[in-house]
């Protein structure tokens, strides 16, 4: 793994949704995209509704290909249906409702799904089904019904299908946006161990400014453009410019932000509660206690 070696190469891609009525015009969702994700990195999307955040997910995957410019997967052209499987493999993909990607009666069958479809011999696929279920925690579960589980299990094994296939990047559609915060925690608790443990490249889609806070780096794409990219405390400390764009910020640098307007001279870059406390307790008088 190493983050100075790119695993998706976005160069100039638009892509325009084509209009089956005379009467509407084209839609162009993305508009002269460039973009490098690094090899191990964890890349958090935002951007509001319709800004083209999905559309470039599933660039990434080559479930749609680009109406020009040129996305490299790996080291391959996703415009060449020939290593379309190659590409995939690479690079799974995880959709917002767990239901949609579970195909199997019970869960060990599900995690087979995308291996037996490659064609791996049945052998290495009972490993790398037991593999998978280990690492994301649902070992225990291996011959449970899916609609036994909880939306959050159900979103791990949706992870663990893919990890199966052994791939070098996870693309996530907003695959939290469905869970309760138990479920959302259960999976980024995951995602961050295959991201640091196993060197596996996330790019997790989200609407939650608390779980881009974690991330790497953050792309914000509004109205099909790159906007911005940078670390969470160099996007965030920006409250202004993002609220502009439709969005919102951690919540504690929310509350940063609010104390400053009061007189206060906070950090703007304060992403987590501890950061938050060490300011506070800094700003009281001698003596007093939060």
């Amino acid at each position: 793994m190493s983050l100075d070696k790119s695993i998706i190469e976005v160069k100039d891609v638009s892509f325009v949704y084509k209009s089956s009525n005379a009467d509407r015009p084209d839609v162009t969702a993305l508009s002269d995209m460039n973009l490098s994700i690094r090899e191990g990195e964890f890349l958090a999307v935002l951007g509001r509704n319709g800004s083209g955040k999905s559309t470039l997910a599933k660039l990434m995957n080559a479930l749609f290909l680009p109406t020009s410019g040129t996305i490299i997967v790996n080291g391959l052209d996703t415009t060449n249906e020939e290593l379309l499987w190659d590409i995939r493999s690479s690079t799974g993909m995880v959709f917002q409702n767990p239901d949609n990607q579970i195909v199997g009666n019970v869960v060990e069958e599900d995690v087979a799904f995308g291996p037996e479809n490659l064609g791996i011999p049945p052998e290495e696929i009972r490993i790398r089904v037991d593999t998978a279920l280990e690492t994301i925690g649902m070992t225990e579960f291996k011959e449970y019904a899916p609609h036994r589980l909880s939306g959050g299990q159900k979103q791990r094994v949706a992870i663990a299908g893919i990890l199966a296939m052994k791939p070098k990047c996870i693309v996530l559609d907003e695959a939290t946006a469905m869970l309760d915060p138990i479920g959302r925690k259960e999976v980024m608790r995951i995602l961050r161990k295959l991201n640091t443990e196993e060197g596996i490249t996330i790019v997790h889609i989200t609407h939650h400014m608390d779980e881009a806070g974690k991330a790497d780096r953050v792309l914000v794409i509004d109205e099909g453009k790159r906007v911005i990219v940078g670390t969470p405390r160099e996007v965030f400390s920006d409250v202004k410019r993002i609220k502009k764009l439709g969005l919102d910020v951690p919540q504690v640098t929310e509350l940063m932000y609010e104390l400053n307007k009061c007189g206060y001279n906070f950090p703007t870059d304060i992403l987590t509660v501890e950061e938050a406390i060490a300011c506070l307790k800094q700003s009281l008088p001698s003596g007093k206690e939060l």
